[in-house]
């Protein structure tokens, strides 16, 4: 036990302390002068809402359904097929490489070759889900129990093994994932209306920026309505006709030249010197002005937002977690805690960031409020759902001496596991809150790609999917430390 509470303080100390430092070093600029009258008026939007302000919000609520509904099943196809094969590190490198470059940087990319289509909405999602349903579904298959494949006869084919013995034990939980995972692509296709697809976040983005905060309101209402109700209205029965009328509404046909495919791939991804003629030493130079600009300031910059909210969702998480804990308050308090945390959990954070740009200005501290509401809420939620395990005495102390010496010990250690396995999403999504203005790595991939400077963009991204990939890597192998003494397995999708 001494061991266990040895190793998880340790790497409290060092995560809290890379947080510190981050703190130190953030943008932390309040660029408004009245925010606070800023705040007011937002607040005076959401207490009225303008529901019929919006032209063709049925259209743009289709599209987000369109995009959330194909994408989804085209990466739970894909995933499923990666999965068959996860034995393979070549397989896993793959999907590990896809699904760290966040569906907003496929959707830049792919608005390049098949412009403001039902295309580039649905494969900006389905590419890196079916790098995350790989994931999933792979380790579902290395955890299922191996005695029913052993039970079959001599000789039976791979193919009877797997779907006759090792399926039907995963398939439940394949179908509950795939359930939350298509919650996380209605988020990912509202946030696609940023970079200019019909989807609900571009009249969303539209209203705020043009200080219509009624009807934007309006419209962030009409999202969480389709969030809350999503268990009422998907049915495993009525799915495929969903999926028929997705494809109908918004067919996934390419309609470019494909000559445009080859010369994106062949022409503009090519670093300009090697296109220009200026062999290896031209590179070099163009890789070290790249490096100094652009590469080393955004990594650094993403790291420090990336921290500094990581701490911060863990503050957060710790004084929220007893909202929905039934050891701390009443029925009616848990009940109100646990809608706070649906909302902000609910919100994703890149809607809360842009909310705060609003309000604050440019600066780092938009993004981190963002991410650590958001994430806190996540963390807090998964902890609570912990503590329902927890037996106290008879003669256990009540109010803050309870959380103080009775529960907050002997849930750390989860909730330490619980913000190492968000770490790498809280560094994936600082990226992309760089195409809201934020000097993240997103800043500079939006801006090469404004520029037309393809072979930028490729090397950015390449940058972001290393630095998430080390993050990952790091976070795992904490975990593994945590796990092995004792800590609990983290519950599917808690990974966001």
């Amino acid at each position: 036990m001494n061991t266990t509470a040895a190793r998880w303080r340790r790497t409290t100390g060092f995560l809290a302390l890379l947080g510190l430092i981050a703190w130190l070093c953030a943008d932390l600029d309040i660029a408004r002068a009245s925010p606070g009258a800023e705040l007011l008026r937002v607040a005076k939007g959401f207490l009225a809402p303008d529901f019929f302000a919006t032209e063709q919000l049925g259209q743009a609520l289709a599209n987000t359904l369109a995009f959330a509904l194909q994408g989804t099943a085209l990466g739970a196809v894909g995933g499923f097929v990666l999965a068959m094969l996860w034995q393979h590190r070549a397989i896993r490198g793959f999907a590990a490489a896809i699904r760290a470059v966040h569906e907003l940087f496929w959707g830049l990319l792919l608005l390049q070759l098949a412009g403001l289509s039902t295309v580039t909405g649905v494969l900006a999602i389905a590419i890196p889900y079916t790098g995350i349903f790989a994931k999933v579904f792979g380790e579902f298959l290395e955890e299922a129990d191996p005695q029913p494949e052993r039970a079959l006869p001599a000789g039976s084919d791979s193919l009877s093994r797997f779907f006759f013995a090792r399926l039907p034990l995963i398939w439940a939980s394949c179908k509950a994932y795939a359930s939350y995972r298509l919650e996380c692509a209605l988020r990912a296709s509202a946030i696609l209306g940023f970079i200019g697809l019909p989807t609900i976040g571009f009249h969303l983005e539209s209203a705020f920026n043009e200080g219509y905060y009624d009807q934007g309101a309006a419209l962030l209402y009409v999202f969480f309505i389709l969030i809350f109700t999503l268990r009422g209205w998907l049915r495993p029965v009525v799915l495929p006709l969903y999926l028929l009328a997705a494809v109908l509404w918004a067919p996934p046909v390419y309609s470019g030249n494909w000559q445009t495919l080859v010369r994106f791939v062949s022409h503009d991804l090519v670093p300009a010197p090697l296109r220009e003629g200026h062999g290896l030493a031209g590179l070099w130079d163009w890789f070290g002005m790249l490096a100094q600009q652009q590469l080393w300031p955004g990594i650094w910059q993403t790291l420090v937002l990336g921290m500094a909210a990581l701490l911060l969702t863990g503050v957060l998480a710790l004084l929220l977690f007893p909202l929905h804990s039934p050891l701390f308050g009443n029925r009616a308090s848990r009940l109100a805690g646990h809608g706070l945390l649906v909302v902000l959990r609910t919100t994703p954070e890149f809607f809360l960031a842009f909310f705060f740009l609003i309000v604050l200005g440019p600066s780092m501290l938009p993004g981190i409020l963002a991410l650590s509401l958001h994430t806190g809420a996540i963390v807090a939620h998964l902890t609570g759902r912990f503590s329902e395990q927890l037996t106290l005495r008879d003669d256990a102390p009540t109010g803050l001496d309870r959380y103080s010496y009775e529960v907050l010990p002997r849930i750390s250690p989860n909730l330490l596991a619980f913000l190492l396995y968000r770490w790498e999403i809280i560094m994936r999504e600082t990226a992309v809150l760089g195409i809201l203005g934020i000097h993240t790595l997103g800043f500079y991939i939006d801006s090469s790609v404004a520029e037309f400077r393809f072979d930028r963009t490729l090397v950015l991204i390449i940058a972001t999917v290393a630095l998430n990939l080390a993050v990952d890597a790091l976070s795992r192998h904490l975990r593994q430390r945590l796990r092995g003494d004792g800590a609990v397995p983290l519950p599917a999708g808690s990974g966001g």
